[in-house]
């Protein structure tokens, strides 16, 4: 893991536009592909959506874990963003229409780790190196709250993960009502993790749509509490205006795409300067610690003005 010491704030960040590497995205089928550069190579044990650098070079890879009923193409231009500043994302689609019980989703998101040694290089393009010794895990939503789990070792995996994010994860609908594993235990500081970590919340994710519709992310059992268990060194920001679906694309295909614009109250701002936040967000803190450059996360934090979406509140606590 990556340390660093806090430097001066630089006048301006430019993670939150797009960065300098040209990507490319891939699907991976769970029957591998039948191309050249793939035979031979270990098919994924859940379909993938890859989104990597072209430019040759060693990267990170961050395995980014979707949330309750979405699709990863959902995340394409979050994941685009993030890719564009140098990393290799792996997003495995769990399940599409029956989701698991929350300790599958753990279990399945750790054989797709296991695969990542064996698998993921064969579908790189040529002279892109895959660097897992900087392997970052990542989620939103019910995602965010199985990658947390799967970093408190609820799955067992041959990696390990050099540091952890969660976007607007929620744990379930109230304390009554958690998806298991229950992770949560209302003690402050009581996540048994030695990684830092990042929490992502929005501001509207806890408000009702209306009277039928419970809320996206309820108060409880969102990012608030998640990050109140968490253990220094962590990371706390919300997006005051934007509400629990407002990092996917503008317009998410299909019936499952619809249904995700309608569930939740929705920010009335662009979409784009929500995803533009939140991926700026995860490339500043990747970059302090899995590469030791720390300038854009203290911009960050020095002035939370410079996210294109208004960050009502920001934490940050270091080991």
């Amino acid at each position: 893991m990556a340390q660093w010491e806090s430097k001066p704030a630089l006048a301006t960040t430019t993670v939150f536009d797009m960065g300098k590497f040209p990507f490319t995205c891939k699907k991976v089928e769970t029957s591998n592909c039948d191309s050249p550069q793939t035979s031979g190579s270990t098919p994924p044990p859940k379909p993938l959506l890859i989104v990597t650098p072209t430019t040759s070079g060693e990267y990170p890879v961050i395995l980014f874990l979707h949330g309750f009923y979405l699709r990863t193409c959902f995340y394409s231009q979050l994941l685009e963003h993030i890719s564009s500043h140098g990393y290799i994302v792996v997003a495995p689609q769990l399940y599409l229409y029956i989701p698991p019980n929350g300790l599958e989703e753990v279990e399945l998101a750790g054989r797709v780790t296991d695969w990542l040694s064996s698998g993921l290089q064969s579908q790189l393009p040529e002279n892109v190196e895959a660097n897992l010794l900087k392997l970052a895990l990542a989620g939103h939503s019910r995602g965010g709250k199985a990658a947390f789990a799967l970093a408190l070792g609820y799955a067992k995996t041959s990696l390990k993960f050099s540091v952890l994010l969660g976007i607007d994860l929620v744990a379930g609908c109230n304390k009554l009502c958690q998806t298991k594993p229950h992770i949560l235990t209302y003690v402050p500081r009581s996540f048994n993790l030695s990684i830092p970590v990042t929490v992502i919340g929005t501001g509207l994710g806890p408000e009702q749509r209306n009277c039928m519709s419970p809320p996206c992310a309820p108060d409880g059992m969102n990012h608030e509490e998640f990050f109140n268990e968490c253990k220094p060194p962590c990371a706390h920001f919300v997006a005051k205006d934007y509400g629990h679906m407002d990092m996917l694309n503008d317009d998410p295909s299909g019936i499952v795409g619809e249904m995700s614009g309608c569930m939740c109250v929705n920010g009335k701002g662009s979409r784009d300067l929500m995803r533009r936040s939140v991926g700026g967000i995860v490339v500043a803190f990747l970059r302090a610690y899995l590469e030791g450059e720390s300038g854009d996360l203290v911009a960050i934090l020095d002035d939370p003005k410079v996210a294109p979406a208004k960050l009502e509140q920001v934490e940050f606590i270091g080991a």
